[in-house]
């Protein structure tokens, strides 16, 4: 099942109490940027991020979800209609996710 566009538009408009956010489409769902880090993602309009130390602190009762076959778990946002929580989360995880690699020319 694929992730629909209202369902990202939701999920955007309450991320947008943050700058820097973007998206890519990937084979019918969302990947999730966060200052150019991979942040987590829309996976059958369920919004998932990338189970890190500090996310995991933030949702000590969250379950862990597999995005699609052969994926590592992901963790399931639950309090997505709360803008000011979502801020604290990726501002939080930024800094233990890697900045893309550089493209080779």
């Amino acid at each position: 099942m694929s992730s629909s566009k209202d369902y990202l538009e939701f999920v955007l408009e309450q991320l947008s109490e943050l700058s820097d956010i973007s998206y890519r489409a990937m084979m019918g769902e969302y990947i999730i940027y966060y200052q150019g880090r991979v942040i987590g993602g829309i996976y059958d309009d369920r919004f998932l991020v990338k189970n890190t130390e500090k996310a995991r602190a933030l949702m000590p009762d969250v379950c862990l979800e597999i995005p699609y076959d052969g994926a590592k778990a992901m963790l399931l946002v639950e309090d997505i209609e709360n803008k000011a929580f979502l801020k604290e989360l990726f501002e939080a995880m930024a800094d233990e996710l890697p900045l893309p690699k550089k493209k080779r020319k």
